[in-house]
């Protein structure tokens, strides 16, 4: 013979398994729901017919159980109604985010992207500098350039190297050096490279970069 409380327990777990289940469309989510109600009522008449005479199910657990699966069958239209507006989310994403291909932007590194015989970047200084240097390194580390930006307030900062000549194998780097009266000044390092497209996968919008692996699109610090 059932009890109320193991019939409580059984039904809770098996509506809590149906709510917890991730929904592939809204249709999924409905029909999750609709096959959790429908165990939780075969399992509420099957305790009432096999319950004790003596001493029946009151008013007050039959409240609390249909409580329970009301509870759950919320949260689980709650989950569907968020996925479903994630998904909308990231679609409006990617639309608005096609205008950025063919543009530049700057994303955080310090790997330089050639792109049409230059490259650039930019850097972000926390304080003033008076003396502000690039240092070009091939990939092996060696200097190939120096640009000297010389005095500089806080805040951002871009340069542009030429990279016309550059022969190597592999994407060259750079180095920034920030001093104030021989202290160092702390600073972000910041790449530009060029959109070729947007997408989006499970974990939201992607922006693919020229010559390099996409990045998700908070990853971008702005766009040129």
């Amino acid at each position: 013979m059932l009890t109320a409380t193991s019939s409580l327990s059984s039904s809770s777990s098996t509506a809590s398994t149906a709510g917890t289940s991730t929904s592939t469309s809204a249709t999924a989510g409905s029909a999750s729901t609709s096959a959790a109600q429908d165990r939780f009522l075969k399992l509420l008449v099957a305790q009432l017919n096999n319950q004790d005479p003596m001493n029946p199910m009151d008013n007050a657990q039959m409240t609390s159980q249909m409580a329970q699966i009301n509870t759950v069958t919320g949260i689980q239209q709650v989950n569907d109604t968020l996925k479903s507006m994630s998904e909308q989310y990231t679609a409006m994403q990617v639309l608005q985010g096609s205008s950025m291909v063919g543009h530049d932007v700057l994303i955080d590194g310090n790997t330089l992207s050639i792109n049409n015989g230059k490259a650039g970047g930019a850097i972000d200084l926390t304080a003033s500098a008076e003396s502000v240097k690039i240092d070009i390194l091939s990939p092996g580390g060696q200097v190939l350039d120096t640009i000297n930006l010389g005095a500089q307030d806080a805040g951002r900062h871009s340069f542009e190297w030429d990279a016309s000549g550059y022969q190597g194998v592999g994407s060259p780097s750079f180095k920034v050096t920030a001093t104030q009266g021989g202290q160092a000044i702390d600073n972000t390092s910041m790449t530009r490279a060029n959109v070729v497209s947007v997408g989006s996968d499970t974990t939201g919008m992607k922006v693919q970069l020229q010559g390099r692996a996409a990045v998700p699109y908070s990853s971008v610090k702005a766009i040129l």
